[in-house]
C-alpha cells in the first residue's frame, strides 16, 4: 500500500473500502410467469424435474401423492429435508417428474431438485442448504462391467487346473 496506516482507524476506512468493492452481487429470484421456480434433480440414473409454489405443502411426483409413490418412510423423510433444514415446513407445494433409476435414486432426484427450486424462489435459503450439502449432486453412480470379468470388478472363479 501506498498509504502508511498509522492507527486502528486508518486501517478500518481502509477494510471497509475494500469490502465494498469486493461485496459478492446478491442473487435474484428466479420465478416464472405463474409465480413458481423450477429446478432439475439428479442421481445415480434418476433425473427429476421440479416445479415450487407456495401453498399447503402438498407434494406430487408422477401424479401421485407422496405417500403413494414413495411408500416407505424413509424416502418420504428425504423428500423433506430440504424444507426442515430451510425452515419451510409446509409453506411450498411441490410437483415434480421423475424418470429413470429405483426409488432411492429417484428420491434422492426429488430431493435435490426440491434443494435448487427453493434456492431459486428464495435466494436467503441458500446457505442454509449449502451447508446441509443439499445443493450438490452425487455423483456417485453404477460403475461399469469390464470385459473380462463377472460384473464391474468381480473375477470369475479361479481354478488351477
Amino acid at each position: 500500500m501506498s498509504e502508511d496506516i498509522k492507527s486502528l482507524d486508518d486501517l478500518n476506512t481502509i477494510v471497509e473500502g475494500v469490502a465494498a468493492v469486493e461485496a459478492a452481487p446478491l442473487r435474484e429470484q428466479v420465478r416464472d410467469s405463474l409465480g413458481r421456480s423450477y429446478a432439475t434433480g439428479k442421481r445415480k440414473d434418476a433425473v427429476a424435474r421440479v416445479w415450487i409454489k407456495p401453498g399447503s405443502g402438498k407434494v406430487t411426483v408422477n401424479g401421485k401423492d407422496m405417500p403413494v409413490y414413495f411408500a416407505r418412510p424413509v424416502f418420504q423423510m428425504i423428500l423433506r429435508q430440504p424444507f426442515t433444514v430451510a425452515g419451510v415446513d409446509g409453506e411450498f407445494d411441490v410437483v415434480a417428474t421423475v424418470k429413470g433409476g429405483g426409488l432411492s435414486g429417484q428420491a434422492g432426484a426429488v430431493k435435490h431438485g426440491i434443494s435448487k427450486a427453493l434456492q431459486l424462489y428464495e435466494p436467503s435459503l441458500r446457505a442454509a442448504l449449502k451447508a446441509a450439502g443439499f445443493l450438490t449432486r452425487d455423483s456417485r453412480v453404477v460403475e461399469r462391467k469390464k470385459f473380462g470379468k463377472a460384473k464391474a470388478r468381480k473375477s470369475f472363479q479361479f481354478s488351477k487346473r
